[in-house]
């Protein structure tokens, strides 16, 4: 279990619930309902942080709630 913040909304364009983790560039998924967009974003974020591993990214790490302006 990943500790990075998730953002989870309503997109009436995807017609669908997507997740994004803001600390993992361009890391979203999507869901039917709001459970299977969080279950999907853990897979997609285990899979960003292996290829991270694999091209030898830079791995930041959680920084918990993000402060917006």
């Amino acid at each position: 279990m990943y500790k990075y913040e998730i953002i989870l909304y309503w997109s009436d364009e995807d017609d669908a619930f997507i997740a994004e983790v803001p600390e993992l560039a361009s890391c979203m998924a999507d869901g039917k309902t709001q459970m299977e967009a969080l279950a999907n974003i853990e897979i997609v974020m285990q899979e960003w942080i292996e290829t991270a591993k694999e091209i030898g990214r830079a791995i930041p790490q959680p920084r918990g709630r993000l402060k917006y302006a």
